[in-house]
């Protein structure tokens, strides 16, 4: 038996014992064993702030994990045109959010599907927003980091991943909010070409990084060094930098130059 549903009947057991557990159904068995996350609808003001925090707009895709009756997907497609897709294992909330759907009028840019989270392609989204348990949080984490492309913008209801802290985060209406930005991967040794070449040593930290420029050999130490999705900014010698970052290749902004990754 799946510890997971152990765990699921744990409760029921310490509450109504050994009547509650005859009265399960083979149905509610499997379905116990398959729900990660119980179902509770997040309020709609959570909702609208959690898509303006992700800045959802008419071109971005959004995958809403664990979608209940759907209200999230519904209304960025509603408000802002979006495409979106939310997954459920639930087939009553399927159902539910499909109705919701077609109340709005956005059939044409929403799209649910009872599966698996964790089974569950999130490549292509540009918003993640979910609501779901910290240990599902977690365990979604390096998908997240690997999968998304560096600035899409993940926003959950109520719950952190850990270590990883937020870009932002506020209270709705007595509820906390998340919103992380992908950060791009920078770290590693940079040879950086233009009118005088140098090299960048960086280390990073999820959106944390540190790092030092070597000049002519004498090592200078990078301040007030900022990653935001694809846009790291950093201090050397007294002179402010801004570079867009694109796999192995760094462009500046202004100066002119560009970096590689040896």
């Amino acid at each position: 038996m799946p510890s997971r549903f152990i765990a699921t009947l744990r409760p029921l057991l310490a509450t109504t014992g050994l009547v509650a557990l005859l009265a399960i159904t083979p149905a509610h068995l499997a379905s116990a064993a398959n729900l990660d996350v119980p179902y509770v609808p997040t309020p709609q003001e959570v909702v609208d702030r959690m898509l303006a925090l992700g800045e959802v707009k008419a071109d971005d895709y959004l995958i809403d994990l664990g979608s209940g009756d759907g209200r999230i997907p519904v209304t960025a497609a509603k408000r802002f045109g979006s495409r979106a897709l939310g997954v459920d294992l639930n087939p009553v909330r399927i159902q539910e959010a499909q109705a919701n759907a077609r109340e709005a009028g956005v059939t044409d840019k929403v799209q649910f599907k009872e599966q698996n989270l964790f089974d569950t392609p999130i490549g292509e989204a540009n918003v993640l927003t979910m609501y779901l348990l910290p240990s599902v949080n977690i365990q979604l984490r390096p998908r997240i980091l690997n999968e998304l492309a560096p600035g899409s913008r993940v926003v959950s209801h109520a719950f952190d991943m850990q270590d990883w802290q937020p870009d932002h985060q506020e209270m709705v209406d007595g509820r906390t909010v998340y919103l992380w930005i992908v950060p791009a991967k920078v770290e590693g040794l940079w040879k950086v070409q233009g009118d005088k070449p140098f090299t960048l040593d960086l280390k990073q930290r999820f959106q944390a990084v540190e790092g030092t420029a070597s000049i002519d050999g004498k090592p200078t130490t990078l301040t007030d060094v900022r990653l935001r999705g694809k846009q790291l900014e950093f201090t050397l010698d007294g002179k402010r930098h801004s570079v867009t970052v694109d796999g192995n290749t760094m462009t500046a902004k202004q100066g002119g130059w560009r970096a590689t990754r040896t």
